[in-house]
């Protein structure tokens, strides 16, 4: 399993690579955002976590994460699941409880050690130079640089916390990126939010430093249903979403007796 040697990969090679993050135990979404950067020319995945939490299919996920990733950093739901739900809503922390049951249920020892292993291993960040892409250096987070599992980074904060905005753009070298929100876009280093529409989907950056997030595989929040992602290449970062059978996780979701009926309904509307 690559996993196994996650503390030895390169990463000043990767002249493009792709990074997901929010799957949520979404099996269709994550499956069809493989193949669509498979099918671009991307051979590097970075995740920035929440793997599981939420939706139908947990073990699925954590197998294709563990098999096809180079890193994945520690999300607020796979801290949950490995430990306790803490500020979660109701059906945050049910779906917690009920991905936990569904790994203690593997009937395999050893598959179900490795899960567990991987999700206890996973770094809160990661930073790696990305010379071979036109940056300085690339941080990884789920959450925000400077609370990395749990700091929410809202598109809004650009005028209600942009203190906030200030204090995590410190902790940023040249380019970082997030997930989180589930929502899209770009923090720039002169305080302004830009989404996907307004870059015609493309961010091409510079020397300035900014925050990025890649949206969500399994659950985007955005008002569109189709699972995000993005892919990085020279000086570039290109956002992209790919259609799924979002019906057949919402129906899964449906007949989950432990799954809130809310979490498969949402994939719906993209919210």
């Amino acid at each position: 399993m690559k996993f196994d040697n996650l503390c030895c990969l390169a990463y000043h090679d990767a002249t493009m690579f792709a990074l997901i993050s929010d799957i949520h135990s979404n099996i269709e979404a994550l499956t069809a955002v493989l193949a669509d950067a498979e099918q671009r020319g991307v051979s590097t995945f970075y995740c920035l976590g929440d793997v599981i939490g939420y939706g139908p299919d947990p073990c699925a996920c954590l197998d294709r994460v563990m098999q096809q990733t180079s890193e994945c950093i520690l999300g607020n739901h796979d801290c949950a699941v490995l430990y306790e739900p803490t500020r979660f809503n109701q059906g945050a922390e049910q779906a917690a409880y009920w991905t936990r049951a569904q790994l203690e249920a593997e009937p395999d020892p050893t598959l179900q050690a490795r899960r567990w292993e991987f999700l206890s291993t996973r770094p809160v960040s990661k930073r790696f130079d990305g010379s071979d892409v036109g940056a300085r250096e690339i941080l990884l987070a789920h959450g925000s640089p400077r609370r990395p599992i749990n700091e929410y980074l809202f598109p809004d904060d650009i005028y209600t916390a942009p203190a906030k905005l200030t204090s995590a753009m410190a902790r940023v070298e040249h380019l970082c990126f997030v997930g989180h929100t589930h929502v899209p876009g770009v923090f720039t280093e002169k305080g302004v939010f830009l989404n996907p529409a307004d870059m015609n989907q493309t961010y091409e950056f510079t020397g300035d430093k900014a925050i990025i997030n890649v949206g969500s595989v399994g659950q985007p929040r955005d008002r569109d249903p189709r699972a995000g992602y993005v892919i990085v290449s020279k000086q570039q970062v290109q956002f992209i979403r790919v259609p799924y059978d979002v019906e057949a996780t919402k129906q899964k979701v449906l007949l989950a007796d432990g799954l809130n009926d809310f979490l498969g309904e949402r994939l719906i509307d993209g919210r």
